[in-house]
């Protein structure tokens, strides 16, 4: 190696000066390229050339660079090309080898370092540089280099034999040496450049072959020199040969797992480290903190491999451990505990363990989830009750929490079946023993919102001016109801059906929280037992199908459903049951219902599982019904009416019209008319479309046929157009008890201001109002308003009445009389267009007319 460094040295300095006295030979260069690339650099670095002037300056520094890599350098693969089956296929975690990751991405050199601290055992030899320092009464350094006889010469002192000796020994003659020879000095010995050597690296190396390293040089640096091990090496059987005898065995998962270097021994010149292919080899995968492929030495056993492997995680199966085997022909299984101490298992080559999770259900806990400040899985001990759970109303609910409605879901057989309790949570906070159940392992207790629309718990939140503490409760509360929420349906065993989570509902509200309970009490139903669900119907706070609970009553699910509303008849109700389980057999059972829910337990009357409870009205019982009085009457204003009063007796309470008020072009709208009109609307839009797509358009027929962007805003005016839902009446009729009208919820009347316009519309030139004549019929208002367009249908002109309703104006022949006669203050003249300019779209008028009266509705109303 000396003599290699002080030929490139000369040849740099030659080639600093240019000068051509003296070329390096091919095999010269070759034996420079075949250095580390660390050494290459320090070479040049040292006399201050690049690299590239010593290999070549035609090559770029990529192809330089890929020279210069290091002997055993892992070369990196082109990325493979994926299908895209194989990129989108889902990512299975792959149980690699274990330890040959080491060896992955490493750095191209592995040597030890030559400036770091030489250790006292360090044996010198031939090569190996010795610098000396005097000081005393003489000062003065040396740099001595042990020759080929092992002897070194420090001038003035008698040549000493330090080849075999170590570093301490040699120190130790050396200072002896010079007190003795020299008076008044003392010498301190350090180590310079330490002498290469030659080793081999053998076996199942990634670059197998001869290498000159460092005397420092271990077997892990041997290793990292070849570039590794191959893919079937052995790491645990590692040999060092010297002199065809193994002097060491070297396991690096000694090193790799418990840090113990102890047998990677420094080599000597000569040494071969022979890698044997890879032994016996076990697979462990699963509940494990490091799962890979473990190279396993004769003798080992299970704990030793559970020791390799790190142990297991905490959530491991230990006690049904599954052992897959190859037997001779064929593939066995095995079930071993590792939960002994004692494991009767012996692992053999080839098999594959697999630790499995524990089940993700708690044990010995009890669950808490809806509306609870502090939701979650709490201890279990025998004996404990709601009250342990819920201590406090103010400081364990959510201020939205139902107080008289709370279940408790249990297990009942291995089955997972369940069956459900039901208790008054504030009595069972204040331990009324009736209510305050004892609690079984894995009981989930579930509290409820006493409001069922999100929008109104919402505002009733508002209201209450709640902390920010409470704020940030709600929040939490809320998220952890989505998590528990998956994990409740996992226990119960039915999966979310996100259709019936109805955005509009609360998070906690019997709606959300009753449903994968319903589920799975109708998935567990069977020919011996039907389904374990009763309904509630009628004039209570939330009917619908609720769990039939434990000794369930008729006065539990009336609480289940919130209670009572203010309409309901108290005396008696309906229980359908069917008959010993027979969906064809039916019968009605009436009872006492003011018994079943005074909370007796004797009149307490015992539901079955399908019965449903039917809660009657009291009799002739209405809501509060309002009707609207506007416009021109003496009192307008909401009123409440009763059951049955007429328009005519509501007028009278209102105090009559006023002065100005015009009778005849009275408005009269009705909800469940609007509601008709609306269905009516969107139903004529739909077919009217159909009709225009089913049709061909006519182009350049004729020069008056209506453009599809005409038909396409007609359409667009009929879709937002506004239904009002309004009712033809003649007022002064109904206010002379000539007609009768009964008042229903919602309605109301419009009485306008006397009218003396007559307005016209539809296809004339220009639409417009005109003051009322006596005489002037109603050609004559379509000529003063500009004439008829060209597709006007003439023959079907109508007169909206101020009330209202549609008359034909009689327009044709010498035998017609005066239309003017037909014409009052607030009428309105229509013409509407010819449905032959729409190609034959016969819905055409019926729609138009709708715009058209609407329309005039509208205006009345809105002149109001």
């Amino acid at each position: 190696m000396k003599v290699l460094t002080c030929f490139f040295s000369a040849f740099i300095l030659l080639c600093s000066f240019s000068t051509l006295a003296f070329t390096p030979t091919a095999s010269q260069l070759e034996q420079f390229k075949k250095l580390p690339k660390a050494q290459q650099e320090a070479l040049a670095k040292q006399y201050g050339v690049d690299v590239s002037t010593i290999t070549g300056t035609n090559q770029s520094s990529e192809q330089v660079e890929t020279e210069q890599s290091t002997i055993g350098q892992r070369s990196e693969s082109e990325p493979e090309q994926l299908t895209d089956e194989e990129r989108f296929k889902p990512k299975i975690d792959e149980i690699k080898p274990f330890g040959y990751a080491l060896f992955a991405g490493e750095p191209t050199t592995f040597m030890p370092s030559e400036s770091a601290a030489v250790p006292d055992t360090y044996i010198v030899g031939p090569g190996d540089q010795l610098k000396i320092n005097f000081y005393g009464k003489e000062s003065d350094s040396f740099e001595v280099v042990v020759d080929r006889e092992g002897r070194i010469s420090i001038p003035d002192l008698s040549p000493v034999e330090v080849a075999g000796l170590t570093f301490a020994e040699v120190k130790e003659l050396i200072k002896v040496k010079v007190e003795q020879e020299v008076i008044g000095v003392k010498a301190f010995i350090s180590l310079g450049q330490l002498r290469s050597m030659r080793i081999l690296v053998l076996g199942e190396a990634y670059k197998p072959g001869s290498y000159s390293v460092s005397s420092l040089t271990t077997v892990s640096h041997a290793l990292f020199v070849s570039g590794g091990v191959s893919d079937i090496a052995s790491l645990r059987n590692i040999e060092v040969k010297r002199a065809g005898k193994v002097v060491a065995n070297f396991d690096l998962y000694d090193l790799l797992i418990n840090g113990d270097s102890s047998n990677d021994i420094v080599l000597k010149p000569g040494d071969a480290v022979f890698i044997p292919s890879v032994g016996a080899q076990v697979r462990v995968e699963g509940a494990v903190k490091r799962p890979a492929i473990f190279e396993l030495k004769e003798g080992e056993s299970a704990q030793q491999l559970l020791a390799m492997a790190g142990g297991l995680k905490p959530n491991a199966y230990a006690t049904n451990v599954v052992v897959e085997r190859f037997n001779f022909d064929r593939k066995e299984v095995l079930s071993v505990d590792f939960s002994k101490s004692q494991i009767n298992y012996i692992p053999q080559d080839g098999d594959r363990i697999r630790f499995n999770s524990i089940s993700e259900q708690y044990k010995n806990s009890v669950s808490l989830i809806g509306a609870v400040a502090r939701p979650g899985n709490y201890q279990w001990y025998q004996g404990k009750r709601i009250s342990d759970v819920l201590k406090s109303v103010r400081g364990d609910l959510l201020p939205q929490a139902d107080l008289s409605y709370g279940l408790v879901i249990r297990e009942i057989n291995i089955n997972g079946d369940i069956e459900v309790h039901q208790f008054d949570v504030a009595q069972a906070i204040i331990k009324n023993r009736l209510n305050d159940l004892e609690l079984n392992s894995n009981d989930k207790i579930i509290i409820f919102s006493r409001f069922e629309e999100k929008e109104i718990e919402q505002s009733a939140l508002a209201n209450m001016a709640l902390s920010q503490e409470q704020q940030k409760q709600q929040q939490k509360a809320e998220q952890w109801h989505k998590f528990e929420q998956k994990e409740f349906e996992k226990y119960i065993g039915v999966l979310k059906n996100s259709k019936l989570y109805l955005e509009n509902h609360a998070f906690f509200s019997r709606h959300n929280l009753l449903m994968p309970v319903i589920d799975k009490l109708k998935r567990q139903a069977s020919n011996e037992q039907a389904a374990q669900l009763v309904k509630i119907n009628g004039s209570v706070t939330y009917p619908g199908v609720y769990p039939l609970t434990v000794d369930g009553d008729v006065a539990s699910l009336v609480t289940a459903a919130g209670g009572l509303q203010e309409s309901a008849y108290t005396k008696q109700a309906e229980i359908t049951r069917m008959i010993d389980g027979d969906a064809s057999r039916i019968e009605h059972l009436k009872i006492n219902f003011t018994q079943a829910i005074n909370g007796d337990t004797q009149s307490s009357i015992k539901l079955q599982g399908k019965d449903s409870l039917n809660v009657f009205a009291i009799p002739n019982w209405q809501e509060n019904v309002k009707v609207e009085l506007k416009g021109e009457l003496k009192f307008p204003g909401t009123y409440t009416i009763r059951r049955g009063e007429t328009l005519t007796e509501l007028l009278e309470r209102a105090g009559g019209f006023s002065m100005f008020a015009e009778q005849k072009a009275a408005v009269f709208t009705r909800t469940s008319i609007k509601q008709q009109e609306e269905e009516q609307l969107a139903r004529l839009s739909t077919e009217l479309r159909r009709d225009i797509a089913s049709k061909s358009f006519e182009n350049s027929v004729s020069s008056n046929a209506l453009s599809y962007e005409e038909m396409n805003k007609l359409l667009n005016d009929l879709a937002n157009v506004e239904a009002l839902g309004r009712l033809v009446i003649d007022l002064p009729l109904i206010v002379n008890n000539q007609q009768n009208l009964v008042l229903q919820d919602g309605d109301t009347l419009y009485v306008p201001s006397k009218r003396d316009s007559i307005s016209v519309i539809g296809e004339v030139n220009y639409s417009t109002s005109h003051l009322y004549k006596s005489g002037v019929s109603v050609d004559d208002y379509i000529t003063l308003s500009g004439g008829l367009k060209e597709r006007a249908d003439e023959e079907r002109i109508y007169i909206i009445k101020a009330n209202g309703s549609v008359k034909i104006p009689n327009t044709g022949g010498w035998f017609a009389a005066n239309n003017s006669e037909q014409l009052e203050p607030g009428d309105t003249i229509v013409i509407p267009m010819d449905a032959g300019h729409m190609d034959k779209l016969t819905l055409w008028s019926t729609a138009t007319q709708i715009l058209y009266q609407l329309g005039v509705a509208v205006a009345a109303i809105s002149g109001i």
